[in-house]
């Protein structure tokens, strides 16, 4: 008996599980990349290129799928794009050599559909603030799949090797994709369907002052975590002297902050105009990292007095993102897939050059402050692209004839 394909909105859950997967398939595999350098007899730095490279291509891809599925709609994307990641999942865990893994681990890339669409879904559905109040809930499993991916990861790599890994992540795309099959239906109500119907409207989207405040400020908010992935490991051992155990537990700090900030834009967001969740969010955060500077500055060098700065950061950005996602999809409706995929582009691409930067400028003598600093920065101009925003709405407002 063939199952029917979806011809209705998806439910919540499908969506929720789109993004888990495609965070999850970043880092859950982390635990045996040791183990796969030794395999394939080869340098763990070309085994990092499974990392650095799949960041680098789903950013590329958010450019390109984004665009597709307002020309295409957004069911075909997501499962061609399910498609191409069970392939190339099971190509990784049958993989001969490095190149071969290297190769099939680029193609997994294209997973970051699942979450880029899962927004422009819902931004389909919902008018901007309730999608930023729904999009606070799905972003939640962007914080508990980077806590829970390694573990499991490392269990199955102790039980049955690292390709057990592969061969889970084949399964869990099997079971989306018949999930999407049966739940997921198309939102995309008008797509375009020819390039040339629809590219007379990217410049519209592109010489918007509004769109480029919401995306800077998911930009710099997200630099702000990228950086502290960067830097706190260093500050931990060589300012605090943490243990690995101990350095482990606090970075997952900034992580639950998140997931409370989240949890409190599924709550508030439908309750309050997007840039007011955007500049709270960006006062949280600035808030915490002024008072972390503050404690060291008057001697207070201890663990509490940076990760509980940190934390503030997290919370901030689980109340900022959802409503900047929302608004930066709200400029153009008909572009809400484009206007995410180049939002989503510019976030991954601003927090790769902001790890360097944090990654150079950081020293063993003052690393602590150059952290916070460098994350006071990032937030600080996050919160000036969220007053930005709100300089504009105010500005068409008072021009607006009543």
């Amino acid at each position: 008996m063939m199952i029917s394909a979806a011809d209705s909105p998806p439910r919540m859950f499908t969506l929720v599980l789109l993004t888990g997967l495609s965070v999850l398939s970043l880092n859950m595999f982390l635990p045996s990349l040791s183990n796969i350098a030794e395999e394939f007899h080869t340098d763990y730095a070309l085994v990092a290129l499974s990392i650095a490279g799949y960041l680098g291509i789903t950013a590329v891809l958010q450019l390109i799928m984004g665009p597709l599925s307002d020309l295409l709609g957004r069911r075909p994307v997501l499962l061609v794009g399910l498609v191409i990641f069970i392939l190339a999942s099971l190509g990784c865990a049958l993989a001969a050599n490095i190149w071969g893994f290297l190769f099939f681990r680029m193609l997994q890339g294209v997973i970051i559909s699942g979450w880029v669409l899962s927004l422009a879904v819902i931004r389909d559905m919902v008018p901007a603030q309730e999608a930023a109040s729904q999009i606070g809930y799905v972003t939640m499993a962007m914080a508990v799949a980077p806590m829970l991916g390694p573990v499991l990861g490392g269990v199955l790599d102790e039980l049955f090797g690292w390709r057990a890994s592969f061969l889970a992540f084949f399964g869990f795309g099997v079971v989306v994709l018949g999930l999407c099959w049966v739940d997921l239906g198309e939102t995309n109500r008008v797509p375009s369907g020819t390039l040339m119907k629809q590219s007379p409207s990217y410049p519209s989207l592109f010489r918007s002052r509004r769109f480029w405040g919401y995306a800077l400020c998911m930009a710099f908010s997200t630099g702000a975590f990228y950086s502290f992935l960067a830097g706190a490991p260093l500050v931990a051992e060589t300012v605090l002297a943490l243990p690995p155990a101990t350095l482990g537990f606090y970075l997952g700090t900034i992580t639950a902050g998140f997931l409370l900030g989240s949890f409190l834009s599924g709550r508030y967001a439908k309750r309050y105009p997007l840039t007011t969740m955007m500049i709270s969010g960006r006062i949280v955060a600035c808030s915490g990292l002024i008072g972390g500077l503050l404690l060291f500055l008057t001697g207070f060098v201890n663990a509490i007095s940076l990760f509980g700065a940190t934390v503030f950061v997290g919370v901030g950005n689980g109340l900022t993102m959802p409503s900047s996602s929302a608004g930066a999809m709200s400029v153009r409706p008909e572009l809400a897939g484009s206007a995410s995929g180049l939002a989503g582009a510019l976030t991954v691409g601003g927090g790769a050059v902001l790890t360097s930067i944090t990654g150079v400028i950081l020293t063993e003598e003052n690393g602590a402050y150059q952290l916070l600093g460098m994350m006071l920065f990032c937030s600080l101009m996050a919160l000036v692209a969220a007053l930005y925003v709100l300089r504009i709405d105010r500005g068409e407002h008072r021009t607006t004839p009543t």
